[in-house]
């Protein structure tokens, strides 16, 4: 047995990018920072905070969501799986990608400026007076 799952919590790079490719299924591409704080150890020394980048991408309602209401500095909870591409440039030198494939995500932040549109939350059902 073996395990591919990878659980990211970071803030959006950039606004992502949808394509809708020939089978109708839409896709999203977008960059998420993770950063490590920095810290000084045992011996006094300091180490600084470190970032990691990471090229996530999203299929079919996800990807949709992601167009409607990600943006650049959205906070995300990304739950998904590693997935690397191989690819020959137009030089013959093959390239590697390696890329998280979101299987859920959340929001953990509500942009409040009102320029940016807010995810729908449900409402509750009241009950009907008969």
């Amino acid at each position: 047995m073996s395990v591919n799952k990878v659980i990211l919590i970071g803030n959006v790079g950039k606004d992502p990018d949808v394509r809708y490719p020939s089978q109708g299924h839409a896709v999203a591409t977008f960059s998420l920072a993770t950063t490590e704080r920095g810290y000084t150890n045992a011996q006094g020394a300091q180490i600084p905070e470190r970032t990691e980048w990471h090229n996530i991408v999203m299929w079919g309602r996800h990807a949709e969501l992601a167009e409607k209401y990600i943006r650049k500095g959205s906070m995300l909870y990304i739950e998904g799986k590693l997935r690397t591409r191989v690819w020959e440039d137009k030089n013959s030198i093959k390239r590697y990608v390696t890329e998280i494939y979101v299987d859920n995500f959340d929001f953990l932040n509500r942009r409040v400026d009102s320029a940016a549109p807010q995810v729908p939350q449900p409402q509750p059902q009241q009950p009907q007076n008969q």
